[in-house]
């Protein structure tokens, strides 16, 4: 057994039971893509998260365990992606990840925004045209320092 034994086992009951991540999020106490992502093994659970999952998803005290795991993070099988959807997300950063590092650079200096103290906020919104699809990416600012 290993982690990713224990994602599909939670992703095929998620669907064999019909939830949501909104769903699963509110019983874990989390955000929906917090959750997500340390159901989809790119998250380590403390004790209560990893027993909240494990009375959701029927997971023995071994595959509990493994939420508590710290995991090798990065989740994509191929250096570019293939599925569409994160292809897009490839791509936006392929187009516009230049720009987003001018940008930061000239309004806050030579550094990285974190990936680690970090939020993110993904919703619907209605529009007449199509709904849109709205990420909101929150990150503290690290400058690097001089030594």
């Amino acid at each position: 057994m290993n982690r990713n034994d224990v994602t599909e086992k939670i992703i095929a009951t998620k669907v064999s039971q019909g939830l949501t991540w909104d769903q699963v999020a509110r019983e874990v106490g989390q955000s929906k893509e917090w959750t997500t992502a340390l159901c989809l093994g790119q998250m380590t659970a403390n004790a209560e998260q990893a027993r909240v999952l494990g009375a959701l998803f029927g997971l023995s005290e071994e595959e509990q365990k493994w939420l508590k795991v710290v995991p090798y993070k990065g989740s994509l099988p191929t250096a570019v992606p293939t599925d569409p959807l994160i292809y897009r997300w490839y791509e936006i950063v392929n187009v516009y990840g230049a720009t987003i590092k001018e940008l930061i650079h000239e309004e806050f200096g030579d550094g990285i925004m974190s990936a680690i103290d970090f939020s993110m906020d993904i919703t619907r919104e209605p529009d007449p045209k199509g709904d849109r699809v709205k990420v909101v990416l929150s990150g503290k600012f690290l400058p690097y320092k001089t030594f």
